[in-house]
């Protein structure tokens, strides 16, 4: 019986370490949707989203923003549910609902919440598939409600994780693990503008975020958030693809590259026509230690259907998630939590004085650095409360505590970053919020949250109380 015993627990041992993975649909899309008074506005979607299992099931966050049309700055953020079903020959059918919080470019969108059911038909490519997409873009508390066709493209990847059980030891790895990304970057920055909108100054400032991986030892692609703060363009925001080329010089302890960075902009009176941007930039990083570097770059803006055209100077905090390329050692677990919920503003101070109470869909991807710390991005966007165009951008860190009683644990943030639109009062767009939060497990890897705390604009009126819950998904992955 204790020989069988043993066995029993090497073999559960073996089953937490075991790497597990699931199918993942990257997905993007186009189509042109119709506003009141017979408008178009063309929409760029993008999703990402994992398989449940068996039952043909994904779920996972995604965006739609403005390309086209005169709403430059129109953005939603939220959550996909889709149901794959292979239909003949190479012809699958995709049946899903998003739904979203968001708004901007002076659209009608009341409180914020966009609901799109769609029905995709796709052709397999061996990998990728590309196809028509029949859709219903509406928004309740609002004045859009519109139905069109699109186009659809996706490609298959993998999302491979370990259970989160042995944070900080070592464990066997041959590829990328998670998302994928292999460095995460904290840009703070200033456009000077060549020609604006007629309610945009000559400069302003930006927080943003990038999260990259390198395809290659120099080689790069990835994703880019940014977020007006400062210069009275509150509500204005990017979301953008990027690739790049680096190298390293002086010894390695230097790398010098640029990159090109293309997809939407607008709000906070600056003027983006309907949405499309593009960025060129070169810059110079330096390490300070393996995993930090600072890196400072400059560049050009362009928004080729409106008025922007802008140089920027930005200096960028790197951090290494992994290092695909290097040789020897051991990979060790790393923590994260994808986390998906909805905040609760009292009282949100408005612009012209009046308060009304607002909710924000709110996503947050936390990494930590210990069993107990962690580093936190987070993107929160209104979907009630007539602020539908109201939107931030925060950063932070946090701690989260070991279990104390029946799976409870208990945790606290600190977050500072940028918010704007909707009418909020928030000043320049600086904005800190403090949060604590209680969490209770629901399974070995899913966790219920109740959150509070207070929002405040470091130049504006908001400064509000804030009630949420969220669910989080806890994961562990590779660093090497």
């Amino acid at each position: 019986m204790a020989h069988a015993g043993t066995a029993s627990s090497v073999d559960a041992q073996q089953a937490s370490d075991a790497l597990i993975v699931k199918p993942v649909e990257i997905k993007a899309g186009f189509e042109q949707i119709a506003l009141p008074g017979n408008e178009a506005m063309g929409l760029v979607g993008t999703s990402y989203l994992i398989g449940m299992g068996a039952s043909g099931l994904y779920l996972g966050p995604a965006a739609y923003g403005a390309i086209t049309g005169q709403r430059g700055g129109f953005f939603t953020v939220g959550g996909e549910l889709a149901w794959h079903r292979p239909l003949f020959s190479r012809l699958e059918m995709a049946a899903g609902l998003y739904a979203g919080g968001g708004g901007g470019g002076g659209s009608s969108v009341g409180g914020g919440l966009m609901v799109r059911p769609h029905l995709d038909l796709l052709w397999d490519l061996g990998g990728y598939h590309a196809g028509i997409s029949a859709s219903n873009v509406r928004f309740p508390n609002g004045n859009i409600n519109s139905n069109q066709l699109g186009l659809v493209f996706s490609a298959d990847s993998d999302f491979s994780y370990y259970r989160p059980n042995r944070i900080g030891q070592k464990v066997e790895a041959l590829g990328r693990s998670g998302v994928g990304f292999d460095r995460v970057l904290i840009t703070l920055g200033a456009y000077r503008q060549k020609s604006g909108g007629a309610a945009a100054p000559g400069s302003f400032g930006f927080v943003g975020a990038r999260m990259e991986q390198f395809y290659s030892q120099h080689l790069y692609r990835g994703i880019e958030v940014v977020g007006g703060a400062g210069g009275g363009v509150a509500g204005y925001a990017e979301y953008l693809g990027t690739l790049g080329a680096e190298t390293p010089v002086w010894d390695g302890q230097l790398a010098v590259g640029t990159r090109m960075s293309v997809g939407m902009g607008g709000g906070g009176g600056v003027s983006v026509g309907g949405g499309a941007l593009a960025k060129l930039g070169a810059y110079a990083t330096a390490d300070l230690s393996r995993d930090a570097h600072l890196s400072l770059e400059g560049g050009y803006a362009n928004a080729p259907a409106g008025n922007f055209r802008a140089t920027y100077g930005a200096a960028n905090f790197v951090w290494d998630m992994d290092h695909p390329y290097a040789s020897g050692g051991e990979p060790e677990m790393v923590g994260n939590e994808w986390v998906l919920g909805s905040e609760h503003y009292f009282g949100a101070a408005r612009k012209g004085g009046s308060r009304r109470d607002l909710d924000a869909v709110v996503i947050k991807l936390n990494r930590y650095l210990t069993p107990s710390f962690y580093l936190t991005g987070q993107a929160h966007s209104a979907y009630s409360g007539n602020a539908g165009a109201y939107s931030a951008g925060l950063v932070g860190a946090g701690y989260h505590s070991a279990k104390f009683a029946h799976g409870l644990s208990a945790g606290a943030e600190l977050l500072l970053g940028v918010s704007g639109g909707g009418a909020v009062d928030t000043g320049g767009g600086a904005a800190i919020q403090p949060m604590v939060f209680l969490a209770m497990d629901l399974a070995d890897e899913a966790s219920l949250r109740l959150d509070a705390g207070r929002i405040k604009s470091l130049n504006g009126a908001l400064n509000s109380r804030i009630l949420g819950f969220s669910i989080s998904f806890s994961f562990g992955t590779a660093k090497r």
